[in-house]
């Protein structure tokens, strides 16, 4: 870890504690700062700032007085998830108090370099990925980010020798100053978080804003299939690695002959890669091009594509019962993602689908529900997507309470040789915390029907 002096005796408020928060805070501190945490959680339920307290650190809990700024502070170091019109960071704005994030506070302390990865869509299995493939060709990495490990905690203990492998969202990246990764990534871009950004401008935006600080020493591998993510290549001043499943090109990743290719070197060929769907293609070609830039060998990134089944709830393979393969894909939490996921089968699904209502329609699902035998809804959509499924001829439709009951009701309309998927297609909130949580409930409803 860098000791920088460039906090010491500086007033710095950080706003909003979770995980980042704490370990922003925490930092802030041993790097001299004057720090003030102000969270909306009340004080005596709120372990996270009690021992922030213990250590030191200045604490207001229960609520976000804007008053608080008239006391002095050069920096606002602010949680992802709060919006930019939040009346703390307007009132911030206004004094002319920088905000930032503490992907930032990690960029200055960090020994090591960064590889990050913003899109829409593909950012942590693209992340996992590249991870591991660094780690199969002994490259030392760390992984870091939105995927769950703080960036400013994990930086503190990088080496030279390292590489940390960040997933970054759209928020994160509002907040960045100096960042600027030795190798970028931008999956894709498609209609996302507009309720936070406003406009698909103002979103596409955050995501350019993970190359506005590279230069032609620094890379940008980016997505050619793409209108969107060629013009923030466009205007990047990086040296471009495009990376195309419908197209050759020739000086970035792509598909060629049954192969995927790394300029002009055959790497893999895609019938040994165990990872299913073709939307991973797009994932597996930016990881690729990623541990190439990084000095892998290809039989390291074989090695890797030959084993990796998915990440944890992103068309992630369960088990096997009786001939039926179960996937948890929770984390398809939109229309495109369970399209995705849909896309990836030939065989039989039964598809269980719902959840939340954010007042959207399906009808943009239907041409991808030609394999789907059975459809077991849930949630608040269940009546939406029941009325799709209806339309696009699918003859066994059940409702059914929650995931759980979703489980066996699947397996009772299933023969040997289908898949049995959870691809929601909406949000996990009217029913369960999270995706995550849905998905846990899905793997062990499998589970118990052994």
């Amino acid at each position: 870890m860098k000791q920088i002096e460039s906090y010491r005796h500086k007033k710095i408020l950080v706003l909003g504690l979770a995980k980042s928060g704490v370990t922003a805070a925490a930092l802030l501190h041993k790097l001299g700062a004057f720090v003030t945490v102000n969270d909306w959680k009340p004080f005596s339920e709120n372990p996270e700032a009690q021992d922030l307290l213990e250590q030191g650190i200045k604490v207001i809990c229960g609520e976000h007085p804007v008053e608080l700024l008239d006391e002095g502070f050069e920096l606002i170091v602010k949680n992802p998830g709060i919006p930019y019109n939040n009346p703390m960071i307007e009132g911030a704005m206004e004094r002319e108090i920088p905000v930032i994030t503490e992907v930032e506070l990690a960029y200055e302390i960090s020994e090591a370099p960064f590889i990050g990865i913003t899109g829409t869509n593909g950012k942590t299995t693209t992340t996992t990925l590249i991870f591991e493939m660094l780690n199969a060709g002994k490259k030392a990495p760390l992984i870091a980010g939105n995927i769950g490990t703080v960036a400013s905690g994990v930086a503190q203990t990088a080496e030279k020798d390292n590489t940390i492998v960040i997933e970054l969202s759209s928020f994160q990246l509002m907040g960045i100053q100096s960042f600027n990764p030795k190798i970028a990534i931008i999956t894709n871009i498609y209609d996302a978080h507009l309720d936070y950004h406003g406009t698909k401008a103002e979103y596409i935006s955050a995501k350019s804003n993970i190359t506005k600080n590279q230069t032609e020493a620094e890379y940008l591998i980016v997505n050619a299939d793409q209108e969107e993510t060629m013009n923030i290549a466009g205007t990047s001043k990086a040296t471009i690695i495009p990376f195309s499943t419908k197209k050759a090109v020739p000086e970035g990743a792509y598909i060629s002959d049954g192969w995927i290719w790394f300029k002009d070197e055959k790497v893999m060929q895609i019938e040994k890669i165990a990872l299913p769907g073709v939307h991973n293609l797009e994932n597996i070609l930016s990881a690729m091009a990623a541990a190439k830039l990084s000095g892998v060998e290809n039989n390291a990134i074989q090695e890797v594509l030959e084993s990796f089944t998915g990440v944890k709830h992103r068309l992630q393979f369960v088990t096997e019962i009786s001939g039926r393969k179960f996937y948890n894909d929770s984390k398809a939490t939109n229309i495109l993602a369970a399209a995705n996921a849909l896309k990836a089968f030939d065989a039989p699904v039964v598809l269980l689908a719902g959840g939340l209502d954010r007042g959207n329609e399906f009808d943009e699902l239907i041409p991808f529900l030609k394999n789907v035998k059975a459809l077991i809804t849930f949630g608040q959509t269940a009546e939406k997507l029941e009325r799709i499924g209806a339309e696009a001829g699918i003859n066994v439709i059940k409702r059914v309470d929650n995931v759980e009951k979703a489980v066996p009701a699947a397996y009772g309309f299933s023969e040997p040789g289908d898949v049995i998927l959870l691809s929601p297609a909406c949000a996990s909130w009217d029913q369960y915390k999270s995706f995550e949580v849905r998905g846990d409930i899905f793997i062990e409803a499998v589970h118990k029907l052994k």
